[in-house]
């Protein structure tokens, strides 16, 4: 009997002082509430969950969290603040507040980052050059890679690019009879994988020829899982236990590839082999300068293998989804293409700069749909942003998604229009920031975007396209945004094309 009573009260006292934290905890969300609760936002699901059920019920339902963005925008205004259990974010959608807070080093990235950085408690992106919170470290790490972006660099890719472009006009034309559906973010997908792994890690991937290859799907579940990994409580879901293993074992298997690709690197440097100065170079340089932890290494390495191909075939896809429904666009841009490329079949770098219009299709694609549409920052010390006071400790959410799509910035921002950017129209400032602003933003912006009209310029000399019927246009958040029925077309040779041999 007294072992029970023991027992007994143990258990009692254990409940005692859970049911004291529990009210400890409520009384923290009260305070909270009382201290942020002055700056507007749509009234909260719950007392302890905050607007955690409705950011749960959308990522279920495969909808859009920033539409209900734009949502609240329009009844509260451009603060808006929204509650997770005890954490308070505000989403920022004024111009004033973008250049102030991303502009300056002061302000560094938020914890929400530590999604990327480990999924499920395996380490991703680690502390690699897109997840680094610590700002005079992330500065180290991004002044060695600097010389990997360089002009003399990217010069030099330009070989790469028509060469992964072109094997991909050959796969298209193997079925470009105006019958047979493709679907193009999966082919675009694959051909970005085949230039990131060759010009930047001298691998050859072969995704476009190789459906063995586990790198597609590998990136898709650990893509996905930083999305799913936002719910606190999809860990705990016993339906969800084998998922969440697979995207583990997708990040182990990113890393593994990493760790042998430097591994092989250092073999070739301790032999006195050429090698080429490109990204997996700047990595092993830097840990040459720096007492670095080989696990850096692979985090920067994941980083650009991820980074470097997933956020450009998702532009891709989104632009040729909209030049197929705007065919007065897509004529205007074939004509400009003609009248720069002609019918060569190797593009050089001076074209590039040839290219206008494809350019503003570009940037109008990036308004629109934006594959990496916001970041946020960690504020400490209170600030002052257009007469609203915002209290320190908080998280700022900043949205080119959302701010792209407001009319009080774009007039009719719904029509996909290229004219938006000619080089007389009004310029952006402050609602545009697809690459992001100021000293964290994008470094392979310039990559991107090179390797972009390459393939476009390619993929529009040869082919026309149109959509298939039954797509839903919907964007689907997968960590980037991509087109959620992946573009499906019927592709067939341009009547007028006279491509070289």
């Amino acid at each position: 009997m007294e072992l029970w009573t023991i027992l007994s009260w143990a258990t009692l006292l254990t409940l005692a002082l859970l049911l004291i934290c529990f009210l400890l905890y409520c009384g923290y969300i009260q305070y909270v509430h009382m201290k942020y609760d002055y700056i507007p936002g749509p009234p909260r699901d719950s007392f302890l969950f905050g607007h955690s059920p409705t950011f749960i019920r959308l990522i279920k339902n495969n909808t859009l969290i920033y539409e209900q963005f734009l949502d609240w925008e329009q009844r509260y205004g451009p603060f808006i603040r929204f509650n997770e259990l005890h954490k308070v974010r505000i989403v920022i959608l004024s111009p004033e507040a973008v250049k102030e807070l991303l502009m300056s080093p002061k302000y560094t990235k938020d914890k929400d980052y530590d999604n990327v950085a480990h999924l499920f408690g395996e380490r991703f992106m680690g502390n690699g050059l897109v997840t680094d919170r610590d700002y005079d470290h992330w500065h180290k790490q991004r002044r060695i890679m600097d010389p990997a972006f360089s002009r003399t660099f990217l010069v030099g890719l330009m070989g790469t690019f028509n060469e992964k472009a072109e094997e991909l006009m050959e796969k298209l034309a193997f079925k470009a009879d105006g019958k047979h559906k493709m679907k193009m973010h999966d082919l675009l997908s694959r051909v970005t994988l085949d230039v990131i792994g060759k010009v930047a890690f001298g691998m050859e991937i072969n995704s476009l020829h190789d459906d063995q290859t586990p790198f597609p799907r590998a990136i898709s579940l650990v893509m996905s899982g930083t999305v799913a990994s936002r719910d606190p409580f999809l860990k705990y879901s016993l339906g969800k236990r084998a998922w969440i293993r697979d995207v583990q074992a997708s990040a182990k298997l990113l890393r593994q590839t990493g760790k042998e690709c430097i591994e092989r690197r250092k073999k070739q440097v301790q032999n006195g082999e050429e090698i080429p100065m490109d990204i997996l170079t700047q990595i092993l340089k830097g840990a040459a300068l720096e007492d670095c932890d080989p696990e850096l290494l692979v985090d920067n390495f994941v980083t650009f293998f991820i980074a470097g191909h997933e956020t450009t075939a998702n532009q891709m896809s989104f632009v040729v989804m909209e030049l197929a429904r705007n065919p007065e666009i897509l004529e205007k841009v074939q004509t400009e293409i003609d009248d720069v490329i002609g019918s060569k079949r190797d593009i050089e770098y001076e074209d590039l700069s040839k290219l206008h219009y494809l350019s503003q299709v570009l940037k109008e694609s990036l308004r629109l749909y934006p594959p990496a549409p916001g970041t946020s920052r960690a504020l400490k010390e209170e600030i002052v942003i257009e007469g609203v006071k915002i209290p320190p400790n908080i998280t700022l959410v900043f949205n080119s998604y959302v701010m792209g799509r407001m009319e009080k910035y774009y007039s009719d921002p719904l029509t996909f229009n290229p004219e938006r950017f000619s080089p007389d129209a009004p310029k952006p400032f402050y609602t545009y920031f697809p690459f992001s602003l100021g000293p964290r933003s994008c470094i392979g912006q310039i990559f991107s975007q090179m390797e972009a009209k390459v393939v476009m310029a390619k993929l529009l000399q040869r082919y026309e396209f149109e959509l298939a019927e039954g797509q839903s246009f919907k964007i689907l958040d997968t960590g980037t945004l991509r087109p959620m029925d992946g573009v499906i077309c019927r592709l067939r040779p341009r009547t007028n094309s006279r491509v070289t041999a």
